[in-house]
């Protein structure tokens, strides 16, 4: 017996379903993380005590460290602010620094009355980008101003020309001068490179990640619905 075109029909929407539809999982899906993945071991041990400093991506000179460990004690006993200080070679966990930077802050520092006062400063060396985040009255001090500055001159800039000692020790230098109510010493500018950035704020990386939010939807909604539809156009026939 001749299988009808509509039963034939079926079986062919349901394989067009079943392929869209592991095509849009497969683009949103969180990818399988390395057991070894650097950023594990930095969330897990929690923040550095008294250097203010985790080197994970292994480019911070003995003599900066030191520099970085005595401005930062310093400012935290001045001013009352903790900053942490964080290098990973690579991110393997989140899209960007500053999904990760917050992720790492809200581990480290799991209430707003232990996180209100703490500051943390990510450097990526091989995306050459960074991030800083902070509990509600460090942001508020530091301001918006100089927190965006930083993540787009002193950090990604620096670290273009693999300068990450700098980019670390003028990071610190502008945030304390924010805290204590000084001149913004600024930072350098892309232009003076040879190098263009891809560098993009953390506004431009939420609206990206917005963007992607929407196609995934999209495409849930073209694997659902569009092969429901022409079945029930086959059905009717």
């Amino acid at each position: 017996m001749r299988s009808s075109p509509d039963s034939r029909a079926v079986p062919a929407l349901q394989a067009a379903a079943a392929f869209a539809i592991a095509g849009a999982l497969q683009i949103s899906a969180v990818p399988v993380l390395p057991a070894n993945a650097n950023e594990f071991s930095v969330l897990a041990n929690g923040p550095p005590t008294e250097s203010h400093l985790v080197d994970d991506a292994g480019v911070v000179s003995r003599v900066n460290k030191s520099d970085i460990k005595n401005l930062l004690t310093d400012l935290e006993e001045r001013k009352g602010f903790h900053i942490d200080i964080v290098t990973l070679r690579k991110l393997t966990s989140k899209a960007d620094a500053f999904e990760f930077a917050d992720q790492l802050l809200e581990k480290w520092y799991p209430t707003v009355e232990v996180g209100n006062n703490k500051g943390l400063v990510l450097l990526v060396t091989t995306q050459k980008e960074g991030a800083v985040t902070g509990g509600p009255e460090f942001t508020k001090v530091v301001g918006d101003q100089v927190l965006e500055a930083v993540v787009s001159e002193n950090l990604p800039v620096l670290a273009t020309d693999e300068k990450y000692n700098e980019a670390l020790y003028s990071t610190c230098n502008r945030l304390i001068a924010a805290i204590d109510g000084l001149p913004d010493p600024g930072g350098p500018k892309f232009q003076e490179n040879k190098r263009e950035s891809n560098f993009k704020t953390k506004k431009e990386t939420e609206e990206k990640r917005g963007q992607f939010t929407t196609v995934v939807v999209g495409l849930l909604v073209i694997a659902f619905v569009v092969p429901m539809l022409q079945y029930f156009a086959y059905v009717r026939k």
